[in-house]
């Protein structure tokens, strides 16, 4: 048994057991992925996959199993990597963050800026992304730090820790009669055509349930991934916006006006998350804390369930 061995079975379960992408991930040739597989079959004397033909189709009971052990030996062999680095290699290395748009636009630029200037020789990798492809990005080993509001808080396998809280808000072009109002209500914003976020991203569920509770149908003409597009929508007259307050800057959107409406859509909460289990550098714990002072190493090491990788 080898580690090759072990990431076969790792990434055929990730790559729906097509043995040309398992072979791609992991620079070898698909026969030589199934002869790893063969070999190891024969080695524990159980057959890991259920085939039809040549093909795999999924894991046998002893394969899910094993499965599991393997993710936990791959992570810990990963960790183990990790620990020496962290003696030999103090302040180099590399850092992989994932967050989505509005947290990789408007809540981390000072915070990467800070980062790189205590760290210079750490490659700090910041990738943009929706929340399952975070949640799928740390549970893989991919990334060390996921960003987002949605969607990390509810997997077992990663532990969150609040960041901070925002809320949405109205952007009209200036001049709008919504600017007019002594106060506006949801039946007043739903009077309009609504430019707002992808349902799944950035609080968007909490907006169509308070439109929902009250009763109300909006027209949603357009939905975006990002508030960059929501205001240039609503400055080409489309709609009104609903979007992320921290999105909106006086000095660079000076067409348009921000209408605060906590009232009506609630707070919503971003959350730092890190894969249960994994090992990280005292920089990617500086970085944390440089997001957030309440979230030192040692407040973020006791809230980690590292004895509980699975």
């Amino acid at each position: 048994m080898n580690f090759q061995q072990l990431r076969i079975i790792r990434e055929a379960a990730r790559r729906n057991f097509n043995l040309t992408e398992v072979g791609n991930a992991l620079f070898t040739s698909q026969s030589g992925v199934s002869k790893h597989i063969k070999d190891l079959e024969d080695e524990l004397g159980v057959e890991l996959f259920v085939r039809k033909g040549k093909r795999l189709l999924g894991l046998t009971e002893p394969g899910e199993e094993l499965l599991v052990i393997v993710e936990r030996i791959l992570l810990d062999s990963n960790n183990i990597k990790n620990l020496v680095e962290q003696y030999s290699k103090r302040d180099e290395g590399q850092l992989t963050v994932v967050a989505t748009h509005t947290q990789a636009r408007y809540a981390l630029p000072q915070v990467v800026h800070e980062f790189k200037k205590s760290f210079p020789k750490v490659h700090l990798k910041l990738h943009q992304a929706g929340p399952d492809e975070i949640v799928s990005m740390l549970l893989s080993g991919e990334a060390d730090i996921g960003v987002a509001t949605e969607a990390l808080g509810e997997v077992v396998k990663l532990d969150s820790f609040p960041y901070y809280t925002w809320h949405h808000a109205v952007v009209v072009p200036k001049g709008h009669p919504l600017s007019k109002l002594q106060a506006i209500t949801l039946k007043d914003i739903a009077a309009y055509p609504l430019v707002t976020y992808h349902e799944g991203l950035t609080g968007r569920a909490k907006i169509d349930r308070a439109f929902a509770e009250a009763g109300l149908n909006p027209d949603i003409v357009m939905s975006a991934l990002d508030a960059d597009v929501i205001k240039t929508y609503v400055e080409l007259g489309m709609g009104i916006g609903i979007m992320a307050s921290m999105a909106f800057s006086p000095a660079k959107d000076g067409d348009l006006q921000l209408l605060e409406c906590e009232q009506f859509f609630g707070a919503n909460t971003t959350y730092i998350a890190l894969r249960r289990g994994h090992y990280l550098r005292s920089f990617a714990y500086r970085f944390i804390e440089l997001c957030s002072s309440r979230l030192d190493e040692k407040t973020v090491r006791a809230g980690l369930a590292l004895e509980c990788p699975e």
